[in-house]
């Protein structure tokens, strides 16, 4: 018999879950774009210049290369909470670990996105089968230092989709996929850095950051003629130390991102690596300016070594864009080895579907140094 078309509830979550940009409509697993841990999540839900613990393989893989040690943290949201389904939510596990024999840092993570489970039906409420659909990601990276004040940072990453074990109507495939993408990330922390004309010296204060995310081919379900790319990232970014003291530090950051996807307007897309350069040029220069968000953070920390943080945060899209526009906060806290942060959403619109978000993070780090004297190992 003819299959009822299943996954009404799916469709919803899809569209819920590209709510994280409205630009991703035509483009695959959007979930690759959730902010998966707690302390960015925080500031703004930016990270590029900062990138100063293991997340930094999402954010930006080049801030790897100036961290010692080891660190594994654990994160959890449950997502889209407006909707109340309690089996919606998404995890993130990532560890890193220096490696001086390599000359720079390996790490590795595992985005997991429970979509929830749903009953397949036919032409009445008769529940034929039930199935679980979910998507994730498993990531590798390296990074390591060009010099002292630039670091590089490369991931590859496998990509599989499952939203559903068959297809709908008379389709014959099923709603399963698979691909793969890479990134690339570099990290500036200047040692000296000289305002021209002010003798105002900010080196060891700032740090600019830039990462290109989610590279690679286009992914189908059923019909390879009807792929969609994947979700291409630009983020660029900066961070200054607006305070650096043995017991208070207080960072503040400044982040924009842009999608890099090109639908050509006939149900078709340009591959990724044209998408780069079309992307900038199918709309005037004040259009494609107003496609970027932008994030808006700080950070405070009080204690020697670190002990309690503080952070806040703005995240603006514009309204003919996606019109995301919330405040965030976070919190933290260290001692000895480990470490525990949270973060919230707070929307401007009643009843949003990202409003009141909670992440949590647990990390433990070790075999690396303390903040405070940055001699003496921690472990």
């Amino acid at each position: 018999m003819v299959k009822k078309l299943i996954g009404c509830a799916i469709v919803l979550l899809v569209a819920g879950t590209q709510l994280l940009n409205a630009q991703v409509s035509t483009s695959a697993v959007p979930f690759l774009l959730i902010a998966p841990n707690s302390r960015a999540s925080g500031m703004g839900e930016g990270g590029v210049a900062l990138a100063d613990d293991a997340s930094a393989l999402y954010w930006n893989p080049a801030g790897l290369a100036f961290q010692e040690g080891s660190e594994i943290s654990i994160s959890h949201a449950n997502w889209l909470p407006a909707f109340n389904l309690s089996d919606l939510f998404i995890d993130y596990l990532v560890y890193r670990r220096q490696m001086p024999e390599l000359d720079g840092t390996l790490a590795a993570s595992i985005t997991y996105l429970n979509l929830g489970t749903f009953n397949r039906t036919e032409f009445d409420p008769t529940v034929l089968e039930t199935f679980k659909a979910y998507e994730f990601a498993i990531t590798a990276g390296y990074s390591t230092k060009l010099s002292d004040v630039l670091g590089l940072g490369i991931n590859g990453r496998f990509i599989y989709s499952r939203l559903s074990p068959f297809g709908t109507a008379e389709e014959q495939g099923k709603g399963v996929a698979s691909d793969f993408s890479f990134d690339i990330g570099m990290l500036y922390k200047p040692k000296t850095l000289e305002i021209p004309f002010t003798g105002l010296d900010i080196g060891e204060h700032f740090t600019a950051g830039f990462n290109l995310s989610n590279l690679g081919p286009q992914m189908s379900y059923i019909d390879r003629a009807q792929a969609d790319p994947l979700p291409t990232n630009l983020r660029l970014g900066i961070g200054y130390k607006v305070l650096s003291s043995q017991y208070n530090n207080l960072v503040a950051i400044l982040e924009v991102n842009k999608l890099l996807v090109h639908n050509r307007g006939d149900g078709t897309s340009d591959p990724f690596y044209k998408a780069i350069f079309s992307s900038w040029t199918d709309k005037s220069l004040a259009e494609e300016l107003r496609e970027f968000t932008t994030s808006v953070g700080f950070e405070y920390w009080y204690g020697f070594p670190k002990w309690i943080g503080l952070r806040g945060g703005y995240f603006y899209e514009d309204p003919q864009y996606g019109n995301r526009k919330f405040l965030t906060f976070g919190a933290g806290i260290r001692y000895d080895i480990y470490g525990f942060d949270f973060s919230y959403i707070s929307t401007f619109e009643a009843q949003h579907p990202l409003g009141e978000t909670l992440r949590f993070t647990l990390l433990i780090s070790w075999g690396g140094f303390t903040q405070a004297t940055e001699a003496t190992p921690t472990n």
